[in-house]
């Protein structure tokens, strides 16, 4: 939740209490006056600053693109380096005038003008063809000005080089994992957590995201299918996020939850992914489906340990059946093979079942993003069952009535159990 709407809702809620004689007028003050200050936000003229910023930036460059090739080597590279420090000492002069936003775009700036400069400077000089590498090289460079400066921006623009980085040598060499990118998202995950940014923490569970999905791709033999390398992939950042999220720390919970947010939503698509891409909607093996790989599923697991482990550390029931809904989703794969001779039944019941374990999740522990991605889950898979090409239209029918049946007469049997004040 946003610092500004939280405070908005709870001086709503304090008024409201105060007019009812819930608290005392000096309760609700000392309340007031007990929560630090605002940050400063983005109004419109840090808006219009950043637009004319930009505009002034890309004329530069393309002044300097139309003139490129009559410019001497040396001048070129002058011309870069001044950039940089430019962007640099307005960022630091932003920084001291309190323009939090105007100095966070200029290092950022900084980043992209450093990466560039890498480009063009293997270009004049004819360096050795490896892209890859000078993607890494912009990685560290824009790493090392978000450690300086703190700039979200740069930490962004760091982690969208060492994705492209990773893309890259996932490519190159299919049969091997690149774990170096590994290392250098747990740098990131580092910074996010010192910074106890929200931001951060977004962008360090994005950039995952492009990893596990190169990786699955990799697999080019065997006929192992991408979505199963997936699910595996997004258990350990849903189960992991639930533990991080667990440790008694401010910092940790913010990541943690972050992290377990993207890992319910990247559940909920791998599930819709298993039913499209393994039954035919969309071939993306033509040989039978393999085995997964021996670390994918010590990752899967890894995801429901740690899930486990987070729910008894917190005693939350919802985050017990988060670990159900991971165990689901990964139980889904090993029994599609054995199915390979009809319909997958059990499957298309375990990822149901799944979604619906993650909407309940979110309803016992008041989470939000859980209870969207489990109904978004449950759509998915409802529609990629109904819709799938292989068995009869007419079977499916009748499976999707006999679950529902089965749903609604758990959910009568559940609600005479409950007790009233919790209906």
């Amino acid at each position: 939740m946003f610092d500004k709407t939280y405070r908005q809702r709870l001086e709503a809620d304090l008024a409201q209490w105060e007019a009812d004689g819930v608290i005392a007028p000096a309760a609700a003050a000392s309340i007031r006056g007990a929560l630090p200050p605002l940050s400063p936000g983005i109004n419109i003229a840090v808006i219009v600053a950043i637009v004319g910023g930009l505009l002034i930036a890309a004329a530069f460059l393309a002044f300097v693109a139309a003139h490129w090739t009559e410019i001497a080597r040396l001048l070129r590279f002058a011309i870069l380096l001044a950039g940089m420090i430019v962007a640099g000492g307005l960022g630091a002069w932003f920084a001291a005038s309190g323009r939090i936003v105007l100095a966070d775009l200029c290092s950022s700036i900084g980043a992209i003008i450093y990466g560039a400069g890498i480009a063009l400077v293997g270009q004049m000089y004819h360096l050795g063809d490896d892209f890859a590498g000078g993607m890494l090289l912009w990685s560290i460079g824009a790493f090392a000005a978000a450690l300086l400066t703190g700039s979200r921006g740069a930490l962004a623009v760091g982690l969208a080089a060492a994705c492209i980085w990773t893309c890259m040598r996932a490519y190159d060499a299919p049969d091997a994992l690149h774990l170096q990118f590994v290392v250098v998202w747990l740098i990131a995950a580092a910074i996010a957590l010192a910074w106890h940014s929200r931001v951060a923490a977004h962008l360090v569970a994005i950039a995952v995201l492009p990893w596990w999905i190169a990786t699955s791709l990799r697999f080019d033999v065997d006929g192992v299918q991408p979505s199963f390398v997936l699910a595996n992939g997004a258990a350990l950042l849903f189960g992991g996020g639930l533990a991080i999220a667990a440790v008694p720390s401010p910092r940790a919970h913010r990541l943690g939850s972050v992290l377990a947010i993207y890992g319910a939503f990247a559940l909920a698509v791998v599930a819709f992914l298993e039913v499209t891409t393994v039954d035919d909607l969309f071939r993306l093996r033509t040989s039978t489906t393999a085995a997964q790989p021996s670390w994918a599923i010590m990752c899967g697991v890894a995801g429901v340990v740690l899930a486990l482990a987070s729910a008894g550390v917190t005693r939350r029931a919802g985050e017990i059946l988060a670990a159900c809904a991971i165990g689901l989703v990964l139980l889904a794969a090993p029994i599609w093979p054995a199915s390979a001779a009809g319909e997958p039944w059990f499957a298309y019941a375990a990822l149901l079942c799944a979604m619906l374990c993650l909407v309940v999740s979110g309803v016992l522990d008041d989470v939000r993003p859980r209870i969207v991605a489990g109904w978004l889950g449950i759509a998915g898979v409802i529609a990629a069952i109904t819709w799938a090409v292989k068995g009869s239209l007419l079977r499916r029918s009748a499976f999707l009535a006999v679950a529902g049946v089965i749903a609604v007469v758990f959910a009568t049997a559940l609600n005479r159990a409950l007790p009233r004040a919790e209906r």
